[in-house]
């Protein structure tokens, strides 16, 4: 009984942790360029009282194991990069990708970190920045007297200045993939960061190389689907219930056998 309480338990403190990575994934519907993550599990150890194949005393061989299982563990949070609803904005400095890649971002230890919230501003002297307050890479910045800004498919960047009718080209947008998006670590702020896992960043401009489209004007927002999350909070509380129950069952046959009379 006592080892039916503790694989219950695991299975309880596992769909705990899945109720907080749904609850994670909820809480951040709004948040522009967010990817759902979801949790895996693995079973554990197993307690073997007899393997498949062994012989019987009557010759012939056991088809199937006799083994109990010691419950479950949480293994990794997968996240899901796939697009999400562009919604337009009117903002000539939001931009976002239709298709694979991230932004490059400075992050200010110096390394380069990624997004895919393309909610960009203007520093004090005029440079793309997030909403932290971190520069787009390559660095672009946008003259004072600007009047209108126009940026391509392509990443190019043009603005047209007060008291001219042509515009001038002030940079270009570089794009990054990952052959393995998913080993991104995330930091906190619409940023990831590369590991080992994920693999170099493979950097080019927009539309060559794999690289998706700049769509001026638009955010991407996050693509959690409520629907998903709430079916999918339900059949973690049921689960939960269930190993829940099962402690309770344990423990009353306990009590059956602690009050058994000779």
């Amino acid at each position: 009984m006592i080892k039916a309480m503790r694989t219950a338990a695991s299975g309880m403190l596992g769909q705990q942790m899945n109720v907080d990575n749904i609850a994670n994934n909820l809480a951040n519907i709004n948040t522009a360029g967010f990817k759902k993550s979801r949790v895996e599990f693995q079973d554990v150890l197993y307690q073997k009282f007899r393997s498949a194949g062994v012989a019987t005393a009557l010759g012939s061989r056991v088809p199937n194991e006799l083994a109990i299982g010691y419950g479950t563990k949480a293994v990794s949070t997968v996240r899901h990069f796939t697009a999400g609803n562009l919604t337009p904005t009117g903002n000539p400095l939001d931009l976002a990708i239709s298709g694979d890649g991230f932004f490059q971002i400075q992050h200010p230890d110096g390394t380069t970190v990624y997004t895919r919230d393309g909610g960009f501003k203007l520093s004090e002297d005029g440079r793309l920045v997030t909403s932290d307050g971190f520069f787009l890479q390559p660095e672009i910045t946008i003259p004072e007297d600007t009047t209108s800004i126009a940026v391509g498919t392509d990443g190019t960047v043009q603005v047209i200045q007060f008291g001219q009718e042509q515009a001038t080209e002030v940079g270009q947008i570089e794009l990054a993939r990952f052959a393995n998006p998913a080993g991104l670590t995330a930091l906190g702020r619409n940023l990831y960061a590369s590991t080992s896992a994920s693999g170099e960043a493979i950097t080019d401009i927009p539309t060559q190389n794999g690289l998706g489209q700049l769509d001026q004007g638009y955010l991407e927002m996050s693509n959690v689907q409520v629907v998903d999350e709430m079916v999918n909070m339900i059949v973690a509380q049921r689960a939960y219930e269930m190993n829940s129950k099962a402690i309770q069952t344990a423990d009353d046959m306990a009590a059956l056998a602690n009050n058994l009379k000779q």
